[in-house]
């Protein structure tokens, strides 16, 4: 069996700027009794001149700086997990890859299960670093997406989030360290969240949630046959699930525990302010990450949850399509320390919030840079005092010619 390995390091990248959800709910004329069942205040958004690159470009390079040269060239792959690319043939991690200056002899591909990518990309890094023959053999996954504005209008777009989400993955994982051989998995065709075109998203609500449900009870029930005597309330310190909307978890978790427990509502009730709603603090902020959405949990988890000492945590993985996967691992005592150096819950609070009339100005720009688009300029000056906020350092796109992609820093 192989050797354990995980994640050694970890940040985050969720934009420049917020929208306060409330505000978007009342300009859209939603219905404000659903407003509560979001569990959300803010969303992040991203500006015309940033893209799914820019967003992985900016949660890795801290963790790529880190590195002492002889373990940046000891980075052997980077993969980029999206269900927002920007090309048929031609992966973002390509750009990823020579914007953050990695070494020639590294694999570098693009992955893509909606909302599961993010896993299928930390899954597959890890089996290629145990097989490495270099002990200090290091990967680097990223799952970035971007809201698109398609969603206008909708009850999802309140939901939506922007960013990515970076892990280094080694043998020293001072993060998360793998249970290895501890997981369990179902998929199924189904057609419940899609995006045929770059300009449409396809939701079905309610086929989302039973598809979720569906997914979470059986993909446990393969973890429970492939590691003996385990138990969703014993075996687990926490839990971290992909979040749509953290409502839907909250209702995902309630379901679990009564179908496999029996545990009456307060003792449910109970252990999920216990064990899972430290992970729902960042996703509040922020609104659904999509294939980063079950990482940025963990890193809210391990900021807001007691882990002085080593605790296992239980993580699901869900992506629309379908497929999912509950794993685990253990978070060492040294991850709080590590996400402290990240200051994710800092850079949180230091995005712009912006108004209503603010966002819908920005989203008559984005166009300029969706996928598909052979020839643009993007033009900050609309927007540029968001921009300056954050000083120098953080990419940005420049240009688009003949479909090829010019970045430059901040």
């Amino acid at each position: 069996m192989a050797e354990p390995v995980g994640i050694e390091d970890v940040n985050v990248y969720a934009g420049r700027a917020c929208l306060d959800v409330k505000a978007l709910f009342e300009a859209r004329g939603l219905d404000l009794t659903r407003f509560a069942n979001l569990m959300m205040d803010r969303r992040s958004v991203n500006l015309p001149c940033e893209d799914q690159v820019t967003n992985a470009v900016n949660a890795a390079k801290p963790l790529v700086d880190a590195l002492t040269p002889a373990q940046r060239d000891a980075v052997e792959l980077v993969v980029v997990a999206t269900e927002s690319g920007l090309d048929f043939g031609k992966p973002i991690s390509t750009y990823v890859h020579h914007h953050l200056g990695l070494p020639p002899g590294c694999r570098s591909f693009e992955v893509k299960h909606a909302c599961y990518g993010g896993t299928a990309a930390l899954q597959t890094a890890a089996a290629l670093v145990s097989a490495s023959p270099r002990p200090d053999a290091r990967a680097l996954v990223i799952a970035t997406d971007i809201a698109g504005p398609a969603s206008g209008g909708s009850y999802w777009e309140p939901s939506e989030g922007a960013g990515a989400v970076a892990l280094m993955v080694g043998a020293d994982a001072a993060v998360l360290r793998l249970d290895v051989g501890a997981n369990g998995f179902h998929t199924m065709e189904v057609m419940d969240t899609l995006r045929p075109r770059p300009d449409v998203d396809v939701v079905n609500s309610d086929l989302s949630l039973l598809a979720y449900l569906t997914c979470l009870e059986e993909s446990f029930a393969g973890y429970r046959r492939r590691v003996a005597g385990a138990d969703i309330v014993d075996t687990f310190d926490y839990l971290a699930f992909h979040i749509p909307f953290a409502g839907m978890v909250k209702g995902a978790h309630r379901t679990l525990l009564r179908r496999t427990k029996g545990m009456a509502r307060a003792a449910i009730d109970a252990d999920f302010e216990a064990r899972m709603a430290p992970s729902l603090a960042y996703t509040s902020q922020v609104g659904n990450l999509y294939s980063g959405s079950l990482y940025l949990a963990l890193c809210s988890l391990i900021d807001h949850a007691d882990f002085r000492t080593a605790k296992r945590v239980g993580l699901f993985s869900y992506g629309s399509g379908c497929g999912s996967e509950f794993f685990s691992g253990v978070v060492s005592a040294r991850a709080s320390t590590r996400l402290a150096a990240r200051s994710i819950e800092k850079s949180l609070a230091e995005r712009r919030e912006l108004t209503v009339d603010e966002y819908e100005l920005l989203n008559r720009h984005i166009g300029s840079r969706a996928f598909g688009v052979r020839d643009a300029v993007a033009d900050t000056s609309p927007y540029q005092s968001i921009v300056d906020s954050h000083g120098a350092g953080l990419l940005l796109l420049d240009r688009i010619e003949d479909f090829h992609r010019s970045y430059r820093w901040s």
